[in-house]
């Protein structure tokens, strides 16, 4: 369905360089800040939700795992006691990029193990953990009120990871809202503008009876169209950013891209 231009190694290095990026929003913030794209959460339990992820795809990639790993079998999954600071927090976090990223590195590309997806490797870990970095990377961003930017390779690899994670969705859990993206022909059209020569920068999803299908087209006549620069364009495409930012533009049926953007979860 979509393009995977991004190395293995690329990936692999992007766990620690996205961990960085992280814990320079949380330094200094205030860690009992609510997150406005994740409200049920503080930073300081978005930190813990990403370090615990962290901590759970090393497991699984260290150990080969061929079933699911429970959350109560990783070492030091739950991160450091509140009261131990915020420094042990920033600590733990560096740790376990470090000890994910050797992980991956070790196991190299296509290694057979447990994924909850349509892809059973290390392929899938490395590309999933480094997408899950980047997007809580935003919201922590967000919250701490700093400036985010993303890699346009990055950005446009996460547009392409949620749209295979969307589709798989569709087929194995025909009950999830996911289902609902299908019939009618309805196009979205998305558009970075600011993409450089080579970087994927143009989407056309078409919904089909079977569910959509997505090409790297350009066109003027799609249904809706989500278009601005490729960091922004990712956010709104993540939720992240409201579609009536100044950094975003709608043109069309504003309507269906809401209809999607509502349907296009998973977990």
């Amino acid at each position: 369905m979509t393009q995977r231009d991004l190395s293995y190694d690329r990936y692999c290095d992007e766990v620690t360089v996205q961990t960085g990026l992280l814990r320079q929003a949380l330094a200094g913030a205030d860690l009992q800040a609510r997150v406005p794209t994740c409200p049920e959460w503080t930073l300081r339990d978005l930190a813990v939700h990403v370090g615990g992820a962290i901590r759970w795809m090393n497991e699984i990639v260290r150990t080969r795992a061929s079933g699911e790993v429970p959350d109560e079998v990783v070492p030091q999954f739950d991160g450091p006691p509140v009261e131990d600071g915020p420094g042990a927090l920033d600590a733990w976090l560096a740790e376990g990029a470090e000890a994910a990223a050797e992980a991956l590195r070790e196991a190299g590309p296509g290694r057979k193990m447990w994924t909850w997806s349509w892809e059973q490797s290390s392929s899938f870990w490395a590309r999933r953990l480094t997408q899950e970095l980047l997007v809580h990377r935003a919201d922590a961003c967000i919250a701490a009120g700093v400036p985010f930017e993303a890699d346009a390779e990055l950005a446009a690899d996460a547009v392409d990871e949620w749209l295979e994670i969307v589709a798989y969705v569709q087929r194995v859990q025909p009950a999830d809202p996911a289902g609902e993206l299908r019939g009618g022909g309805r196009t979205l059209h998305l558009h970075a503008t600011d993409a450089a020569p080579g970087v994927h920068r143009e989407w056309l999803i078409e919904l089909t009876e079977d569910g959509f299908a997505v090409r790297p087209e350009h066109t003027d006549e799609a249904t809706v169209e989500l278009r601005g620069p490729m960091t922004e364009l990712m956010l709104a495409f993540y939720r992240r950013l409201p579609l009536n930012s100044d950094e975003v533009e709608v043109r069309g049926d504003r309507s269906f891209l809401e209809f999607w953007l509502e349907r296009a979860t998973f977990g």
